[in-house]
């Protein structure tokens, strides 16, 4: 019997020029290419050490690319942008690509990822710093303007962890799925929020998981 609940199969592609269509996105030529390098070498590292489940074009255009450059869009011109727990690189690097004006750095707290991510920039020639430690460590040795993060914690989590470093930033920008709404939920519930700002800046359909969001986070406190 049919099961009307199951999403369809993710179209197969030759070209990530192609996926990108299929999406709706429209990159220029040579950030394509950036971009198709970056994936190429994700790719390859994912067979020795587990950095991202997207792993066909399908899925890289469909979540890694349609998140970030949705989230590009509420980035100011020449922001200084640290990525919350990068993991595999999304969505510092892509962004470091289509974004050149920004000043991105990276972090992951698991030293083997953070290896990685210093191979990636270096074999892409990205002018990106990475850093070998939890974002919490990073803001006590340096100011950021943004924070960015996707699927790193749920938002009472993150509200936990960044709550002694308002100062060291201006904002925060989360990448989420429907159940933001719930997340918001239990962070006011848990008292996170009486300082804090919560927006939502974007709404928009991945053509894989349906609609995600862009959120921002800013403090009250801030004069």
């Amino acid at each position: 019997m049919d099961d009307a609940t199951t999403p369809p199969a993710a179209p197969e592609f030759d070209s990530l020029a192609d996926a990108a269509r299929w999406a709706g996105l429209e990159i220029p030529p040579d950030q394509l290419a950036a971009l198709d390098a970056y994936r190429k070498l994700l790719w390859d590292w994912n067979e020795r050490i587990n950095l991202t489940r997207h792993t066909t074009l399908a899925k890289f255009v469909g979540r890694d690319l349609v998140d970030t450059m949705e989230l590009a869009k509420q980035v100011d011109h020449a922001d200084r942008v640290l990525d919350v727990g990068s993991g595999g690189g999304v969505p510092g690097l892509p962004l470091a690509i289509l974004r050149p004006d920004l000043d991105i750095s990276v972090c992951d707290s698991v030293g083997k990822k953070a290896r990685v991510l210093e191979s990636m920039v270096g074999e892409l020639g990205l002018p990106v710093a990475v850093y070998p430690a939890r974002a919490e460590q990073v803001l006590e040795l340096t100011t950021q303007g943004t924070l960015v993060a996707r699927g790193v914690a749920a938002l009472s989590k993150l509200l936990k962890w960044l709550a002694p470093h308002w100062e060291a930033f201006d904002r925060l920008l989360l990448i989420k799925g429907k159940a933001w709404v719930e997340e918001r939920a239990e962070a006011r519930h848990h008292g996170l929020m009486q300082n804090l700002q919560l927006r939502r800046l974007a709404s928009y359909e991945s053509p894989l998981v349906g609609e995600s969001v862009v959120l921002q986070v800013v403090s009250r406190l801030e004069t």
